[in-house]
Protein backbone atom coordinates (compact mmCIF):
# COMPACT_ATOMS: atom_id res chain seq x y z
CA UNK A 1 0.00 0.00 0.00
CA UNK A 2 2.96 2.50 -0.76
CA UNK A 3 2.59 5.25 -3.16
CA UNK A 4 6.51 5.23 -3.21
CA UNK A 5 6.27 5.73 -7.26
CA UNK A 6 5.93 8.86 -8.74
CA UNK A 7 4.98 9.97 -12.67
CA UNK A 8 5.96 12.65 -14.27
CA UNK A 9 2.70 15.50 -14.67
CA UNK A 10 2.55 16.32 -18.25
CA UNK A 11 5.58 17.60 -20.44
CA UNK A 12 6.86 18.84 -16.84
CA UNK A 13 10.14 17.52 -14.24
CA UNK A 14 7.13 17.63 -11.55
CA UNK A 15 6.63 14.32 -9.92
CA UNK A 16 3.59 13.16 -8.61
CA UNK A 17 2.23 10.09 -6.67
CA UNK A 18 -0.30 8.00 -8.92
CA UNK A 19 -2.90 8.57 -6.70
CA UNK A 20 -3.37 11.70 -5.09
CA UNK A 21 -5.59 12.93 -2.32
CA UNK A 22 -8.83 14.21 -2.90
CA UNK A 23 -9.87 16.71 0.22
CA UNK A 24 -13.63 18.10 -1.25
CA UNK A 25 -14.97 16.71 1.85
CA UNK A 26 -12.20 18.21 4.12
CA UNK A 27 -15.01 21.24 6.21
CA UNK A 28 -18.61 20.66 7.21
CA UNK A 29 -19.51 23.87 5.13
CA UNK A 30 -20.83 24.87 2.11
CA UNK A 31 -22.20 22.87 -0.74
CA UNK A 32 -20.48 19.77 -0.35
CA UNK A 33 -20.93 19.71 3.58
CA UNK A 34 -23.24 17.16 3.82
CA UNK A 35 -20.67 14.43 3.43
CA UNK A 36 -18.04 16.73 5.03
CA UNK A 37 -15.08 16.24 7.63
CA UNK A 38 -14.35 18.45 10.72
CA UNK A 39 -10.11 18.70 11.36
CA UNK A 40 -10.26 15.91 13.63
CA UNK A 41 -11.68 13.47 11.50
CA UNK A 42 -9.60 15.19 8.42
CA UNK A 43 -6.12 14.24 10.55
CA UNK A 44 -6.01 10.69 10.30
CA UNK A 45 -6.93 10.54 6.39
CA UNK A 46 -4.31 13.23 5.90
CA UNK A 47 -1.72 11.34 7.90
CA UNK A 48 -2.74 8.19 6.28
CA UNK A 49 -1.47 9.28 2.86
CA UNK A 50 1.59 10.98 3.81
CA UNK A 51 2.81 7.70 5.87
CA UNK A 52 2.29 5.84 2.55
CA UNK A 53 4.32 7.85 0.42
CA UNK A 54 1.87 10.01 -1.15
CA UNK A 55 2.95 13.10 -2.12
CA UNK A 56 -0.22 15.32 -4.63
CA UNK A 57 -2.89 16.76 -2.68
CA UNK A 58 -6.27 18.23 -4.74
CA UNK A 59 -8.47 20.95 -3.15
CA UNK A 60 -10.09 24.19 -4.79
CA UNK A 61 -11.36 27.13 -3.05
CA UNK A 62 -15.27 26.84 -3.40
CA UNK A 63 -14.98 23.33 -1.44
CA UNK A 64 -16.35 23.72 1.55
CA UNK A 65 -16.67 27.38 1.35
CA UNK A 66 -13.72 27.53 1.87
CA UNK A 67 -13.11 25.08 4.82
CA UNK A 68 -11.42 22.57 2.65
CA UNK A 69 -7.90 24.98 2.18
CA UNK A 70 -8.34 26.33 5.74
CA UNK A 71 -8.09 22.73 6.76
CA UNK A 72 -5.45 21.74 5.30
CA UNK A 73 -3.44 24.07 5.65
CA UNK A 74 -3.90 23.26 9.53
CA UNK A 75 -2.81 20.09 8.70
CA UNK A 76 -0.13 20.91 6.86
CA UNK A 77 1.17 22.97 8.80
CA UNK A 78 1.44 20.19 11.58
CA UNK A 79 3.01 17.81 10.12
CA UNK A 80 5.13 20.25 8.58
CA UNK A 81 5.22 18.64 5.08
CA UNK A 82 4.86 21.53 2.40
CA UNK A 83 7.98 21.11 0.98
CA UNK A 84 7.61 17.62 0.26
CA UNK A 85 3.82 18.60 -1.13
CA UNK A 86 2.46 19.07 -4.97
CA UNK A 87 -0.14 21.02 -3.78
CA UNK A 88 -2.83 21.97 -6.39
CA UNK A 89 -6.11 24.16 -5.94
CA UNK A 90 -8.49 25.38 -8.53
CA UNK A 91 -10.34 28.63 -8.63
CA UNK A 92 -13.68 30.17 -10.91
CA UNK A 93 -16.75 29.68 -8.58
CA UNK A 94 -18.45 32.78 -7.18
CA UNK A 95 -17.42 33.30 -3.74
CA UNK A 96 -18.89 36.55 -2.41
CA UNK A 97 -22.56 36.83 -3.48
CA UNK A 98 -23.86 39.63 -5.54
CA UNK A 99 -19.85 41.00 -6.73
CA UNK A 100 -19.79 40.28 -10.31
CA UNK A 101 -15.97 39.97 -10.40
CA UNK A 102 -16.32 37.35 -7.14
CA UNK A 103 -16.13 34.43 -9.82
CA UNK A 104 -15.44 33.49 -13.16
CA UNK A 105 -12.31 33.30 -14.75
CA UNK A 106 -10.88 37.14 -15.17
CA UNK A 107 -7.53 38.64 -14.01
CA UNK A 108 -9.40 40.35 -11.07
CA UNK A 109 -10.85 37.08 -10.01
CA UNK A 110 -7.88 34.59 -10.47
CA UNK A 111 -5.59 36.93 -8.53
CA UNK A 112 -7.94 37.48 -5.39
CA UNK A 113 -8.81 34.08 -5.41
CA UNK A 114 -5.37 33.05 -5.39
CA UNK A 115 -4.20 35.61 -2.78
CA UNK A 116 -6.95 34.13 -0.29
CA UNK A 117 -6.18 30.50 -1.34
CA UNK A 118 -2.46 31.29 0.00
CA UNK A 119 -3.78 32.70 3.42
CA UNK A 120 -6.31 29.75 4.06
CA UNK A 121 -3.60 26.95 2.93
CA UNK A 122 -0.55 28.77 5.15
CA UNK A 123 1.76 28.87 2.15
CA UNK A 124 3.32 31.31 0.24
CA UNK A 125 3.17 29.30 -3.27
CA UNK A 126 0.96 26.48 -5.18
CA UNK A 127 2.60 23.84 -7.08
CA UNK A 128 -0.11 23.42 -9.39
CA UNK A 129 -3.00 26.06 -9.85
CA UNK A 130 -6.09 25.35 -12.01
CA UNK A 131 -8.68 26.74 -13.90
CA UNK A 132 -11.49 24.91 -12.37
CA UNK A 133 -13.95 25.03 -14.95
CA UNK A 134 -14.75 27.09 -18.41
CA UNK A 135 -16.90 30.21 -17.90
CA UNK A 136 -17.57 30.74 -21.56
CA UNK A 137 -17.01 34.28 -21.26
CA UNK A 138 -12.98 34.98 -20.30
CA UNK A 139 -10.83 34.94 -23.36
CA UNK A 140 -8.08 32.26 -23.20
CA UNK A 141 -5.34 34.93 -23.81
CA UNK A 142 -6.43 36.60 -20.40
CA UNK A 143 -6.42 33.72 -18.43
CA UNK A 144 -2.59 32.60 -19.86
CA UNK A 145 -1.57 35.80 -19.25
CA UNK A 146 -2.48 36.29 -15.36
CA UNK A 147 -1.28 31.93 -14.83
CA UNK A 148 1.98 33.46 -16.58
CA UNK A 149 2.45 36.46 -14.46
CA UNK A 150 1.35 34.56 -11.65
CA UNK A 151 4.11 32.38 -12.23
CA UNK A 152 6.58 35.58 -12.69
CA UNK A 153 5.76 36.34 -9.37
CA UNK A 154 6.18 33.47 -7.42
CA UNK A 155 2.70 32.85 -6.12
CA UNK A 156 2.33 29.17 -8.00
CA UNK A 157 4.64 26.77 -9.94
CA UNK A 158 2.86 25.54 -12.47
CA UNK A 159 -0.67 26.00 -14.36
CA UNK A 160 -3.51 23.85 -15.75
CA UNK A 161 -7.51 23.38 -16.58
CA UNK A 162 -9.93 21.43 -15.35
CA UNK A 163 -13.10 20.69 -17.10
CA UNK A 164 -12.78 22.66 -20.32
CA UNK A 165 -13.71 21.31 -23.74
CA UNK A 166 -10.78 20.10 -25.65
CA UNK A 167 -10.47 22.28 -28.41
CA UNK A 168 -10.12 24.92 -25.32
CA UNK A 169 -7.78 23.15 -23.71
CA UNK A 170 -5.57 23.11 -27.15
CA UNK A 171 -6.13 26.49 -27.75
CA UNK A 172 -4.64 27.57 -24.31
CA UNK A 173 -1.78 25.51 -25.18
CA UNK A 174 -0.92 26.47 -28.44
CA UNK A 175 -1.38 30.09 -27.75
CA UNK A 176 1.09 29.53 -24.31
CA UNK A 177 3.98 27.94 -26.53
CA UNK A 178 3.43 30.50 -29.40
CA UNK A 179 3.80 33.19 -27.18
CA UNK A 180 6.65 31.89 -24.83
CA UNK A 181 3.85 32.13 -21.41
CA UNK A 182 3.64 29.32 -18.77
CA UNK A 183 2.67 26.10 -20.81
CA UNK A 184 -0.17 23.93 -18.82
CA UNK A 185 0.91 21.04 -17.51
CA UNK A 186 -2.39 19.80 -15.66
CA UNK A 187 -6.28 18.78 -17.34
CA UNK A 188 -8.44 17.17 -14.58
CA UNK A 189 -11.11 15.90 -16.04
CA UNK A 190 -14.27 13.21 -14.93
CA UNK A 191 -12.99 9.83 -15.55
CA UNK A 192 -13.97 6.22 -14.72
CA UNK A 193 -15.03 2.84 -16.45
CA UNK A 194 -18.80 4.68 -16.22
CA UNK A 195 -17.67 8.31 -17.95
CA UNK A 196 -15.04 7.50 -20.46
CA UNK A 197 -15.96 10.26 -22.84
CA UNK A 198 -13.30 12.31 -22.72
CA UNK A 199 -11.30 9.23 -24.25
CA UNK A 200 -12.56 10.85 -27.85
CA UNK A 201 -10.64 14.15 -27.84
CA UNK A 202 -9.24 15.02 -24.07
CA UNK A 203 -7.28 12.19 -23.87
CA UNK A 204 -5.35 12.81 -27.41
CA UNK A 205 -4.97 16.45 -26.86
CA UNK A 206 -3.37 15.84 -23.49
CA UNK A 207 -0.75 13.48 -24.97
CA UNK A 208 0.11 15.62 -28.15
CA UNK A 209 0.07 18.52 -25.96
CA UNK A 210 1.71 17.82 -22.55
CA UNK A 211 -1.17 17.84 -20.53
CA UNK A 212 -1.45 15.38 -17.77
CA UNK A 213 -4.45 14.54 -16.63
CA UNK A 214 -5.66 13.52 -13.20
CA UNK A 215 -9.10 12.17 -13.11
CA UNK A 216 -11.41 13.09 -10.65
CA UNK A 217 -14.34 10.50 -9.60
CA UNK A 218 -12.62 7.71 -10.94
CA UNK A 219 -15.14 5.36 -8.93
CA UNK A 220 -18.50 7.88 -10.62
CA UNK A 221 -19.62 8.98 -7.46
CA UNK A 222 -19.52 5.57 -5.89
CA UNK A 223 -21.34 4.20 -8.03
CA UNK A 224 -18.57 1.97 -9.14
CA UNK A 225 -17.93 0.04 -5.44
CA UNK A 226 -21.07 -1.58 -6.15
CA UNK A 227 -22.92 -0.39 -3.00
CA UNK A 228 -26.09 0.65 -5.61
CA UNK A 229 -28.68 -1.18 -7.40
CA UNK A 230 -31.48 -0.63 -9.87
CA UNK A 231 -34.70 -0.96 -8.70
CA UNK A 232 -38.34 0.15 -9.82
CA UNK A 233 -37.79 3.51 -7.99
CA UNK A 234 -34.75 4.67 -9.01
CA UNK A 235 -30.70 4.01 -7.05
CA UNK A 236 -31.16 2.37 -3.96
CA UNK A 237 -28.78 1.74 -1.46
CA UNK A 238 -26.27 3.08 1.33
CA UNK A 239 -24.70 6.06 0.18
CA UNK A 240 -24.02 9.77 -1.07
CA UNK A 241 -26.12 8.44 -4.91
CA UNK A 242 -29.48 8.13 -2.91
CA UNK A 243 -29.76 11.23 -1.29
CA UNK A 244 -28.98 15.26 -2.58
CA UNK A 245 -25.07 14.21 -3.78
CA UNK A 246 -27.01 11.46 -6.38
CA UNK A 247 -28.83 14.73 -8.00
CA UNK A 248 -27.93 15.05 -11.71
CA UNK A 249 -26.76 11.19 -12.06
CA UNK A 250 -28.61 8.92 -14.23
CA UNK A 251 -27.39 5.86 -14.85
CA UNK A 252 -27.49 3.81 -17.94
CA UNK A 253 -28.68 0.09 -18.57
CA UNK A 254 -25.15 -0.30 -19.81
CA UNK A 255 -23.38 0.61 -16.68
CA UNK A 256 -25.47 -1.48 -14.61
CA UNK A 257 -24.35 -4.22 -17.07
CA UNK A 258 -21.06 -2.97 -16.11
CA UNK A 259 -21.25 -3.53 -12.64
CA UNK A 260 -21.60 -7.13 -13.34
CA UNK A 261 -18.61 -7.31 -15.23
CA UNK A 262 -16.60 -5.24 -12.49
CA UNK A 263 -18.18 -7.77 -10.09
CA UNK A 264 -17.05 -10.94 -12.05
CA UNK A 265 -13.80 -9.21 -12.50
CA UNK A 266 -12.61 -8.39 -8.70
CA UNK A 267 -13.85 -12.12 -7.74
CA UNK A 268 -11.14 -13.14 -10.20
CA UNK A 269 -8.55 -11.16 -8.86
CA UNK A 270 -9.72 -11.51 -5.41
CA UNK A 271 -9.89 -7.38 -4.69
CA UNK A 272 -12.61 -5.47 -4.34
CA UNK A 273 -14.93 -3.81 -7.01
CA UNK A 274 -13.87 -0.26 -6.15
CA UNK A 275 -10.52 -1.04 -6.02
CA UNK A 276 -10.72 -2.99 -9.98
CA UNK A 277 -12.20 0.40 -11.09
CA UNK A 278 -9.33 2.45 -9.33
CA UNK A 279 -6.89 0.33 -11.05
CA UNK A 280 -8.13 0.36 -14.32
CA UNK A 281 -8.18 4.33 -14.49
CA UNK A 282 -4.51 4.66 -13.07
CA UNK A 283 -3.33 2.88 -15.37
CA UNK A 284 -4.80 4.26 -18.70
CA UNK A 285 -2.79 6.12 -21.15
CA UNK A 286 -2.42 9.58 -20.15
CA UNK A 287 -3.57 9.40 -16.71
CA UNK A 288 -1.08 10.75 -14.21
CA UNK A 289 -3.12 10.27 -11.18
CA UNK A 290 -6.18 9.44 -9.78
CA UNK A 291 -7.55 11.61 -7.57
CA UNK A 292 -9.54 9.48 -4.60
CA UNK A 293 -11.55 10.61 -1.72
CA UNK A 294 -12.15 8.62 1.79
CA UNK A 295 -14.01 9.08 4.69
CA UNK A 296 -11.78 7.17 6.61
CA UNK A 297 -8.16 6.03 7.10
CA UNK A 298 -9.23 3.16 6.76
CA UNK A 299 -10.94 3.43 3.31
CA UNK A 300 -8.24 5.46 2.12
CA UNK A 301 -6.21 1.89 2.92
CA UNK A 302 -8.13 -0.16 0.56
CA UNK A 303 -8.19 3.00 -2.08
CA UNK A 304 -4.51 2.64 -1.94
CA UNK A 305 -4.46 -0.86 -2.58
CA UNK A 306 -5.60 -0.89 -6.01
CA UNK A 307 -2.00 0.03 -6.89
CA UNK A 308 -0.88 -3.21 -5.62
CA UNK A 309 -2.15 -5.91 -8.51
CA UNK A 310 -2.08 -5.63 -12.23
CA UNK A 311 -5.01 -5.87 -13.89
CA UNK A 312 -4.39 -8.79 -16.97
CA UNK A 313 -5.11 -8.11 -20.19
CA UNK A 314 -7.52 -10.17 -20.72
CA UNK A 315 -9.51 -8.95 -17.85
CA UNK A 316 -8.76 -5.55 -18.74
CA UNK A 317 -10.48 -5.96 -22.34
CA UNK A 318 -13.51 -7.42 -20.74
CA UNK A 319 -13.84 -4.10 -18.88
CA UNK A 320 -12.76 -2.23 -21.77
CA UNK A 321 -15.23 -3.89 -24.13
CA UNK A 322 -18.45 -3.52 -21.09
CA UNK A 323 -17.62 0.18 -20.40
CA UNK A 324 -16.98 0.89 -24.15
CA UNK A 325 -18.77 4.62 -25.38
CA UNK A 326 -18.85 3.91 -29.28
CA UNK A 327 -17.27 7.63 -30.73
CA UNK A 328 -19.65 9.67 -33.36
CA UNK A 329 -18.98 11.12 -36.09
CA UNK A 330 -15.98 12.04 -37.97
CA UNK A 331 -14.73 10.04 -35.34
CA UNK A 332 -15.63 6.87 -36.69
CA UNK A 333 -14.16 7.53 -39.98
CA UNK A 334 -10.95 7.27 -38.17
CA UNK A 335 -10.68 3.50 -37.47
CA UNK A 336 -8.07 1.35 -39.04
CA UNK A 337 -10.97 -0.77 -40.94
CA UNK A 338 -12.50 2.92 -42.44
CA UNK A 339 -9.01 4.43 -43.39
CA UNK A 340 -7.73 0.85 -44.77
CA UNK A 341 -11.24 1.61 -46.98
CA UNK A 342 -10.02 5.50 -47.90
CA UNK A 343 -6.56 4.99 -48.70
CA UNK A 344 -6.79 1.15 -50.58
CA UNK A 345 -5.85 2.51 -54.29
CA UNK A 346 -5.52 -1.39 -55.31
CA UNK A 347 -2.41 -0.78 -56.17
CA UNK A 348 0.58 -3.20 -54.96
CA UNK A 349 3.03 -1.47 -52.86
CA UNK A 350 6.92 -3.29 -51.96
CA UNK A 351 9.30 -2.31 -50.45
CA UNK A 352 11.79 -0.36 -52.62
CA UNK A 353 14.55 -1.68 -54.67
CA UNK A 354 18.12 -1.62 -53.43
CA UNK A 355 19.89 1.53 -54.91
CA UNK A 356 16.87 3.29 -54.84
CA UNK A 357 16.99 7.30 -55.00
CA UNK A 358 13.32 9.41 -54.88
CA UNK A 359 13.28 11.57 -57.73
CA UNK A 360 13.70 15.67 -57.13
CA UNK A 361 11.74 17.90 -58.82
CA UNK A 362 13.86 21.35 -59.95
CA UNK A 363 11.17 23.96 -59.36
CA UNK A 364 13.25 26.45 -60.45
CA UNK A 365 13.49 24.73 -63.72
Amino acid sequence: MALDQYFLLGRSGLRVSRLSLGTMNFGVDGFHAAYGKNADDARPIFRRYLEAGGNFVDTADFYTAGESERILGELIAEAGARDRLVLTSKFTNSVEAGDPNAGGNGRKHMIRAVENSLRRLKTDYLDVYLLHTWDRITPVEEVLRTFDDLTRAGKIRYAGLSDVPAWYAARAQTLAEADSLVPMVNLQLPYSLAERTIETEHVPAGQALGLGITAWSPLAGGFLTGKYRNSDKGIAGEGRLTGAGGVGYEWTDQQWELLKTVETVAGKLGVSMAQVALNWVATQPGVASAIVGASSAAQLDSSLAALDFELPAELRAELDNASSVPPGKPYTMFTPEYQSWIVNTGAKVGDKPAGYHPAVRNWAA
